[in-house]
């Protein structure tokens, strides 16, 4: 089951990941919440080192803690 987050205005969206190559040819990762949960990225825990908060629009978001 995907990691979910209710934020202040009610609705629910889960975390998702995804890699991507830069051009220099190093891989990274990119963390990005979607109302829907998608069948390939969804992550079942936020990733260690980082915590949920949410933007003054009420989109959540992963920080490093």
């Amino acid at each position: 089951m995907a990691y979910s987050y209710k934020n202040s205005k009610g609705v629910t969206y889960y975390l998702h990941s995804s890699k991507t190559t830069l051009k220099s040819g190093k891989e990274q990762t990119l963390y990005f919440f979607a109302k829907e949960v998608k069948s390939e990225g969804a992550l079942d825990a936020v990733p260690a080192g980082y915590a949920v908060s949410e933007s003054k629009n009420g989109l959540p978001v992963l920080k490093k803690s």
